[in-house]
């Protein structure tokens, strides 16, 4: 274990134990009072559970994702897909109905979300498919468009719960990680165009099919801009009682526990709309403080993936980044009214089981990628020395 500490990233490491204790704290904080006025369960329910995957997690990732080989991965994805398919289909006809949508199966102790972990199956997908085409030497542009479609599919499975902001999140890891192919860097203009019917026959499909795209429920979450005006109504509700909380919380915030709208004002105060809740106890400067800390995290993985020793590590890594960043811009943007809210929680400082569980394993498999790194550029200087 302690040489393979010393092949990990410590900064990466100290980041995700901090951000997990400020979240731990800041869900206790934050859903206090919902706990008892709104779920009639205990005062440190949401706590407990939480502290319960975070260690679960931390146990899971240092004692198997950081000794597991990223070469075997290639044994257990065709299984992760083919049950992960199987339970989002399930999903539509088994799964729990929770704020309109069929997203979680209910196991009792815990609910299960396969969407969460959709995003990491198909990470680990896209990985092993195109380091499998980069040693095959394929060279047909066709043939690397199949894990797309099968990324795409999945992501349809899961837009059809509805669930629209992880729909979104995987179309946007698997767009980004595909046109950051080197092959598909190659050949870009001849994708553009293949992109470029595809698109036209996807919406004719949709025009004459008669389909609705979107509910009248779901076309509101359109309608974000200036959210105070609407206070009243769904569409703005809750984003305005955000901006109250990051209003009240000033510079320096009014003390931890003592924030106001927690008080049911926020329902999803201990979710999706916890930064405004650590604005208004612990202030503005904090909050400035953790999206810098996001940054240096992001940077410390972008940072792993640039110096990948092959194409499977790169796509491991590049992933990870992109499922993070488009989680930290799509919550924190949606919060300050600058795009439609989504729904999707802040990484490591949101409560969630699923999500948690799913975030920090990723974040070891990022490490493990950092131990293969530095073994096989170790393997290949003394080849050099040997030599």
């Amino acid at each position: 274990m302690k040489k393979l500490l010393n092949k990990m990233d410590i900064w990466l490491l100290v980041i995700m134990i901090i951000y997990s204790i400020v979240g731990l704290i800041m869900i206790f904080s934050s859903s206090s009072v919902s706990t008892v006025l709104r779920y009639n369960v205990p005062q440190y329910h949401f706590f407990l559970r939480q502290a319960i995957f975070l260690l679960a997690s931390f146990i899971l990732g240092f004692l198997v994702v950081i000794r597991f080989p990223t070469s075997k991965y290639k044994f257990l994805i065709p299984l992760a897909i083919v049950g992960l398919i199987v339970a989002l289909i399930g999903l539509l006809v088994y799964g729990g109905l929770t704020n309109n949508a069929k997203s979680w199966y209910d196991l009792g102790f815990f609910n299960l979300q396969p969407s969460e972990f959709a995003k990491s199956i198909i990470i680990v997908f896209l990985a092993v498919s195109y380091s499998r085409l980069e040693k095959k030497k394929v060279s047909n542009i066709y043939t690397f468009l199949i894990p797309v479609a099968m990324s795409l599919f999945i992501a349809v499975l899961i837009a059809m719960q509805p669930d629209f902001g992880t729909a979104l999140i995987i179309s946007g890891i698997v767009f980004f990680v595909f046109i950051g192919l080197p092959f598909v860097k190659e050949n870009l203009v001849k994708i553009l165009k293949i992109g470029g019917v595809a698109i036209v026959v996807a919406v004719l499909a949709l025009l004459y099919s008669g389909t609705e795209i979107f509910n009248s429920r779901q076309l509101q979450r359109f309608e974000f801009r200036n959210p105070c005006s609407r206070y009243e109504e769904n569409t703005g509700y809750q984003v305005c009682n955000g901006f109250i909380a990051i209003h009240n919380g000033g510079l320096f915030g009014l003390g931890l526990g003592n924030s106001s709208q927690k008080y049911l004002y926020l329902p999803e105060s201990h979710t999706d709309f916890i930064f405004p809740i650590i604005v208004e106890e612990l202030g503005l400067i904090v909050g400035i403080i953790l999206i810098i800390g996001y940054m240096i995290m992001l940077w410390r993985i972008l940072k792993i993936a640039r110096q990948a020793e092959n194409l499977k590590l790169s796509v491991l890594a590049y992933g990870v980044f992109l499922y993070l960043l488009f989680h930290i811009l799509i919550n924190l943007l949606g919060i300050l009214a600058l795009i439609p809210l989504t729904g999707v929680p802040l990484p490591l400082l949101s409560y969630g089981g699923s999500f948690t569980i799913n975030v920090i394993l990723m974040l070891f498999v990022v490490q493990r990628v950092c131990i293969e790194n530095k073994t096989i550029k170790t393997k290949r200087e003394m080849a050099k020395i040997t030599n």
